[in-house]
């Protein structure tokens, strides 16, 4: 069945996109939430009319994408991760750590977005990970993985002599004697 978006639908297309979709999602999903209209003639005139508020929209999208891009690429994504002495990490930065870094540095970056080569990184090095941030707009992130060691020496047994502890004794003890 085909139809136009009314809205932006996670992983199927944004406002004013022409689709193709099963009719029991039609039915059952776009059209009662509003998310779709039925293609004719009617709602085609419609968004017709709408072209340049939806054009004004994603080319927003595009500048917002553009400039996240600058940004993206002038941050250094830089992890310390546990990892042993010849520089295996003891887990792996995937994706998901990646995204939680952005996050917490002021960028709303789904995990999904992010592109790992060889999808996990398993060793202290530097990486590059390629997100997508809208249509085909991407932007490369400069990864560097440092390894903290785990010190795992035995405590060291105090040398001194301690001086012998007193027992006191018990109250019954001192009556019997």
């Amino acid at each position: 069945m085909k139809v136009i978006l009314n809205e932006d639908v996670k992983h199927l297309g944004e406002m004013g996109d022409v689709k193709n979709v099963a009719n029991g999602y039609a039915r059952n999903f776009l059209f009662p939430h509003m998310f779709a209209v039925p293609y004719n003639a009617d709602t085609v005139a419609y968004f017709e009319g709408r072209k340049a508020e939806i054009e004004a929209r994603k080319e927003a999208k595009r500048k917002d994408a553009a400039s996240t891009k600058d940004k993206l690429e002038a941050t250094l994504v830089d992890l310390t991760v546990p990892a042993a002495a010849n520089g295996k990490l003891y887990g792996a930065v995937t994706s998901q750590t990646v995204a939680d870094f952005l996050n917490k540095n002021g960028f709303d970056i789904e995990r999904k977005r992010i592109e790992i080569q060889g999808v996990t990184i398993k060793s202290v090095g530097h990486y590059t990970a390629l997100i997508h941030l809208y249509e085909s707009t991407n932007a490369e992130v400069k990864i560097s993985v440092k390894g903290q060691t785990t010190d795992s020496k035995p405590q060291e047994v105090s040398s001194k002599k301690e001086a012998p502890v007193e027992v006191a004794e018990s109250p019954a003890e001192e009556k019997a004697e």
